[in-house]
């Protein structure tokens, strides 16, 4: 995507051989030894070359043509005065010592080309040799030092500690851990673990506390679903799972950090905060005036159930909807504490990947989550997963009793840990998400959106053109096959007769070029994907500013999909992660998609100006309806809704 060379690059020798050859020729008509003479010409001319580089990268001079011009102009007659100055009094021509900066102008960015290009040609084969043709999905070689390492619980703290690594917050001291330029803070508590007594009920707030902890290990993650492709079926797992991690740069800075708080991905059954993709100490060594933050949330039957019906249900009201507020509690904590590792809880950035996303998009429809965040970036997600019937999860708590042989809320209430998890397992197919509970969240999330429920709140919303087969990666081929024909008839359900025939219309239309399954499961995504363009449709109507990303690069491995955990590697710098998931991430698009994420964070206007990124012309990524388009070789902004295969034709359902 970068260009290997720009009329700037061509510029600064200019200048720079000016210094190399004044350095070394004064420096010989003086009489210094050669070391002496060899240490005046780098001194000078690297002094140089860093003075030009600056002016010509500099914003005043890359944002208008005409300045650019200028300073071209003046190098120019800089070096024809000094070429003529070194000739006629020195008799030396600056033109030998130009000749030999271009060697170097050119020479070093086709040696780097070539070294990058062999590193990358490694990685690949690497993720080959791991992966095949990704028929198998996603598989991890983990070390099991590591898991075991990963494992470790943290504890109070006795005596003396480090000062300098600790964190006073109203529920307790914690003591991180520093790493290079990163101090983490892993682990932490933000409400009472909701275990016993508390299973199913909403996060209670943790007491007001001055005890000493450890804040070196990550907490538990949530009791979920385990597929064969799912990376934290090797991590220690527990009800006990309400915690949180902080990444902060060592470097400290005049005004409070940017918060960037994370929501992982899944189904809302799966996932948690120590995926290697949302390990976050790349970005903030990158961005040091960013905190970054992830969490941990109930998934599954421990987070999403209604037991309503069942006897003793009415005193677990909350249950359809404990993830949510399981969310809106480490939001809350945030807010509070986040000050005293140097974050400002007035800039709070949510960003999310599938049901993170989601999550996103249905906390900004609700009236306790308000103020929590004020911008958010949510890849492939909606709130349509919300407006499933209220029966669906009241059919998971019956299917639930059925599983564990019990009959009342007392029962389940006495179960081991255990025996819901395996009971989860086999129920995982019908497994609800969220629902539209008219108190948590508004009945319908949509016409919230339109009213300005939103407004303040500004968005980047992300849309993958392949996204299923990264699903099918996780799960496996043959729960996939069940999972797209349970999603094609949940779509069926939602349209009206003429609806159903459109549907079937354009899957006989794929049929010319795949299999049924596969148009299908094409036709499952699609929808996801246009839910996604609805709400940032909706959103954009009801005030808010929505910006759209398109992502269209092209898989390493065509089984193995791109999308989520791809997007997730790219804008936070996890390139060790992304090989995990079959991936070597395209540097270039990774260090131009973080700047537009960190100017977003920031409050910036979300343009590059010509060479901000060295090598990369200008780019403004305009609000809805255009969409920043990012493919393998370029990034554009265009209009997107003509590039979605028969949009016109299914958007006009979705809408109703």
């Amino acid at each position: 995507m970068k260009k290997l060379y720009t009329i700037d690059d061509f510029m600064i020798p200019f200048v720079s051989a000016i210094g190399y050859g004044y350095g070394e020729t004064i420096a010989m008509l003086s009489g210094w030894s050669p070391i002496a003479c060899l240490v005046a010409c780098f001194a000078l001319g690297i002094f140089l070359e860093e003075l030009i580089t600056k002016i010509i990268f500099s914003a005043p001079v890359q944002k208008k043509t005409i300045n650019r011009v200028m300073v071209y102009a003046a190098a120019i007659i800089f070096f024809a005065v000094a070429h003529y100055i070194s000739a006629k009094w020195m008799g030396k021509s600056m033109i030998e010592y130009l000749m030999e900066e271009y060697m170097y102008v050119i020479g070093l960015p086709i040696l780097g080309f070539i070294v990058n290009t062999l590193l990358r040609r490694y990685r690949v084969r690497k993720v080959r040799e791991l992966y095949g043709d990704g028929s198998k999905g996603y598989v991890f070689d983990l070390d099991k030092e590591d898991i075991d390492e990963l494992s470790g619980q943290n504890k109070s703290v006795r005596g003396d500690y480090d000062d300098d690594l600790a964190i006073k917050t109203r529920t307790g001291i914690y003591i991180g851990e520093k790493q290079g330029t990163t101090l983490f803070y892993l682990g932490i508590p933000y409400a009472k673990p909701p275990v016993g007594e508390l299973r199913w009920k909403a996060p209670q707030p943790l007491p007001s506390s001055e005890a000493v902890f450890e804040a070196d290990n990550p907490g538990a993650s949530p009791i979920q679903v385990e597929h064969k492709g799912t990376i934290l079926k090797h991590h220690r797992q527990s009800e006990d799972c309400l915690t949180l991690n902080i990444f902060a740069s060592t470097k400290k800075t005049e005004q409070k950090k940017s918060v960037l708080v994370l929501f992982n991905h899944g189904d809302f059954t799966y996932g948690g905060s120590i995926d290697p993709l949302l390990h976050g100490s790349e970005f903030t060594d990158e961005h040091t005036d960013v905190i970054l933050v992830s969490f941990n949330y109930r998934l599954g039957i421990f987070g999403f159930i209604d037991f309503s019906e069942i006897p003793g249900g009415e005193a677990y009201l909350d249950a359809p909807n404990l993830g949510l507020l399981d969310q809106i509690a480490a939001l809350e904590w945030i807010k509070e504490n986040i000050a005293a590792f140097g974050g400002d809880p007035d800039r709070v950035t949510v960003m999310g990947f599938e049901a993170g996303a989601a999550s996103i998009c249905m906390l900004a429809a609700a009236d306790r989550a308000k103020g929590l965040f004020n911008k958010a970036f949510v890849f492939y997600g909606s709130p349509n997963s919300a407006y499933f019937t209220p029966e669906m999860p009241r059919a998971v708590a019956r299917e639930l009793l059925k599983e564990t042989q019990t009959t009342t809320m007392e029962e389940l209430i006495q179960l081991k840990t255990e025996a819901l998890k395996d009971a989860a397992q086999r129920l995982w197919k019908n497994m609800p998400a969220p629902m539209c509970d008219g108190k948590l969240i508004p009945n319908d999330v949509y016409r919230a959106y339109k009213e300005g429920v939103a407004a303040g709140i500004e968005f980047i919303i992300g849309i993958p053109k392949n996204e299923r087969q990264i699903f099918r990666s996780v799960i496996g081929d043959r729960k996939y096959e069940s999972l797209v024909s349970i999603s094609l008839s949940d779509i069926q359900n939602e349209l009206d007769e003429s609806g159903k025939k459109t549907l079937q219309d354009y899957i006989d239309r794929q049929t010319s070029s795949m299999t049924e399954f596969e148009a299908k499961a094409m036709l499952v995504e699609l929808w996801h994907s246009l839910n996604s363009y609805r709400t940032a449709e909706n959103l954009s109507e009801g005030g808010c500013k929505v910006h759209l990303m398109y992502w269209d690069e092209k898989p390493l491995i065509e089984k193995l999909g791109s999308g989520s955990v791809n997007v997730a590697a790219v804008l936070l710098g996890n390139n060790d992660a992304s090989q995990m998931y079959g991936y070597v991430m395209n540097t270039d698009i990774s260090e131009v998609l973080q700047s537009f994420l960190y100017k977003f964070i920031s409050g910036e206007e979300l343009k590059l100006y010509h060479n901000e990124i060295v090598g990369v012309d200008e780019l403004e990524w305009k609000a809805f309806p255009n969409e920043l388009i990012v493919s393998d070789d370029k990034i554009i902004c265009d209009i997107i809704e003509d590039k979605l295969t028969d949009i016109k034709d299914i958007l006009d359902f979705i809408a109703k």
